[in-house]
């Protein structure tokens, strides 16, 4: 193959594992010496008697290890939790976010990817982000992972007329690198209203990313895997079951790990059968 040959076929191989966005003019030295970080004098509170903030989401599954504090501790949080509380449906839920201009993804997005399936079905799925293929689309899990999702739950009899799909963000982060902790806590507000109006009898949540996202677990997804938690928030007038399974993503790269998930969703579909 020629030299410009190789080329392209380096530059197709990166777009398709979506390396599809720069970041810089120059390619930094990840393995250079990192400068010392500026130290920022400490300024003293106006109100040391200030209350802590508020609990937004209260995971009640035993041996929590922490509660998710208000994302209303930053801006774009207040007023995506604003937004969310305001919208009484899905389509003013998805309208609210095509207004929010608070979280910085929707700048290099295609578009918006807000949900997919049957929103009236008893499960419920949230994944981390979404990837090129769901950028294009505007749907979640339409990519290589999303069928083989769509193929694991076939197994237990559920497509996606069965069940309601959706992720913890609504826009690609550029290049599919995982969200910031802004992004996260700019959207979230958005998720758990996602989740109320949904309303599922069965939350499933694909991957550690949107784990501890939700059930403000900082354990590893492997330990959390397999496991009955119940997933709460202020508008929920009941605690929602809740399961963790290995993201797909995961499991192309690591196939031997098929079998715990082939278990995992064998525990949701005896779930399943239990409900009225």
């Amino acid at each position: 193959m020629t030299s410009t040959g190789s080329t392209l076929a380096a530059l197709r191989w990166y777009v398709d594992m979506g390396v599809d966005e720069a970041v810089g003019e120059v390619a930094p030295d990840w393995l250079a010496p990192r400068p010392a970080a500026a130290k920022i004098p400490a300024v003293p509170s106006a109100s040391p008697a200030a209350p802590p903030p508020a609990v937004f989401a209260v995971p009640t599954a035993p041996a929590r290890t922490r509660a998710m504090s208000a994302p209303a501790a930053i801006p774009a949080a207040q007023d995506a939790h604003r937004l969310a509380q305001a919208a009484r449906d899905l389509a003013e839920l998805q309208d609210a976010l095509r207004a929010f201009d608070g979280c910085q993804l929707k700048q290099t997005a295609t578009n918006l990817v807000f949900g997919d399936g049957n929103p009236k079905a008893k499960v419920m799925l949230v994944g981390e982000a979404p990837g090129a293929d769901e950028d294009r689309q505007g749907k979640p899990f339409v990519g290589v992972s999303g069928q083989l999702l769509d193929r694991m739950l076939a197994w237990i009899g559920l497509d996606r007329s069965a069940f309601y799909i959706t992720n913890q963000v609504y826009w690609r982060p550029p290049g599919n690198r995982k969200p910031t902790d802004a992004e996260v806590a700019s959207c979230q507000p958005f998720v758990m209203r996602h989740i109320e109006l949904v309303l599922p009898e069965v939350l499933v949540l694909v991957g550690g990313a949107a784990t501890r996202t939700l059930l403000g677990r900082a354990d590893g997804v492997m330990k959390l895997r397999g496991h009955w938690f119940d997933y709460a928030s202020a508008g929920l007038p009941r605690p929602i079951p809740t399961m963790v399974i290995l993201h797909p993503a995961f499991l192309l790269r690591t196939p031997s790990f098929k079998r715990e998930t082939w278990r995992d969703l064998l525990a949701i579909e005896q779930r399943l059968k239990t409900l009225h």
